[in-house]
């Protein structure tokens, strides 16, 4: 009986890896095909912003772009909220299969030191697909004031340390490090303040509460046009496509200076590398198109995709730059 029983079992366990092997051999092909077709269904784009700002605006208009491109509806979910935690838990608790993206910043690279525990890591929870485009900020004053340029705030800044006041959005976005880091290059002291929002530091500069603003250009380009405001330097190595015109903070004097954002395309980790490149080649077609770059440079974004290697360098190498502005700020961590 007992020779019985051994020779069932061993049949039994032969019968059952005969089978698993051969569930695996048809799910292969069953895998093939779904990525070769991706999509075949809508895709979800996450935006760690509310509706309506130029991260918004822009992820709206690639969407469209990316639907007409592949032949499936992509759309934008709105999951605003601190360091974008909301959103990236989201995306990272989809399945990797590329109907979950996620629209990672400048902003990202900075909640890594600006937190004290951010519960994901987005050079190892994200897979990088593409830049979608890059963004000065401009250095502003108003329209009556005494600065005409640049060099003419450094100055001022230079004759009497900490007297001169700068506006910038909350502290610990893009635009109040950009300040910090600002201070640090021009080896000049000033009382960086943090406003809540544009409208209220664009109130305090045609008020004279504060000499200079720093902000996106598409924040404040219709003070400008209206000749309220005073554009006296753009942040970015390269004078910008958007203010070509705009001579840079390296122009101004300040050495290496050298701020410029980005969004970027992302999916989850373990994400199949095909989906990756089909994604990836769509966007270097559509933001390659003459039209869809001009719709964006009057947003104040120049558009351009990239290698995925290429974002993903530059989150990291932004994630080390923000860190020791951070520091050196002594900006506590939230």
């Amino acid at each position: 009986m007992r020779s019985a029983d051994h020779a069932n079992r061993r049949i039994f366990l032969a019968l059952s890896l005969t089978v698993l092997a051969a569930c695996a051999l048809i799910g292969l092909p069953h895998r093939a095909r779904a990525e070769a077709s991706y999509p075949n269904r809508p895709v979800r784009i996450v935006l760690p912003f509310a509706a309506g700002g130029v991260a918004d605006t822009t992820a709206r208009i690639i969407a469209e772009k990316l639907g007409d491109k592949l032949g499936q509806r992509f759309y934008v979910e709105n999951q605003p909220g601190a360091g974008g935690i909301a959103a990236a838990r989201t995306v990272i608790s989809s399945p990797p299969d590329g109907y979950t993206l996620i629209l990672l910043t400048n902003g990202t690279a900075i909640s890594v030191s600006l937190f004290e525990k951010l519960p994901f890591d987005p050079t190892k929870d994200f897979a990088p697909i593409s830049s979608l485009g890059f963004f000065d900020f401009i250095f502003c004053t108003g329209a009556k004031s005494d600065f005409k340029t640049l060099a003419d705030f450094i100055a001022a800044a230079r004759a009497k340390p900490g007297a001169l006041n700068v506006g910038t959005i909350n502290i610990g976005s893009t635009q109040n490090l950009s300040a910090e880091l600002f201070k640090t290059a021009a080896n000049i002291d000033f009382t960086i303040v943090p406003y809540r929002g544009t409208p209220e530091v664009e109130v305090s500069l045609l008020q004279g509460n504060i000499a200079l603003m720093i902000d996106s250009y598409s924040a404040i380009k219709g003070n400008i046009a209206d000749g309220k405001f005073r554009a006296l330097a753009s942040s970015g190595p390269v004078r910008s496509e958007s203010t070509p015109d705009l001579a840079t903070v390296q122009e101004g004097g300040i050495a290496n200076y050298d701020v410029v954002s980005w969004n970027a395309l992302f999916a989850p980790a373990r994400t199949p590398p095909e989906i990756v490149k089909t994604l990836n080649g769509a966007l270097q077609d559509i933001l390659a198109d003459p039209d869809l770059k001009k719709r964006l440079i009057a947003l104040g974004i120049e558009a351009k995709a990239g290698a995925p290697e290429e974002i993903a360098g530059r989150l990291k190498s932004d994630i080390d730059k923000w860190r020791k502005v951070i520091e050196k700020a002594k900006i506590p961590k939230q």
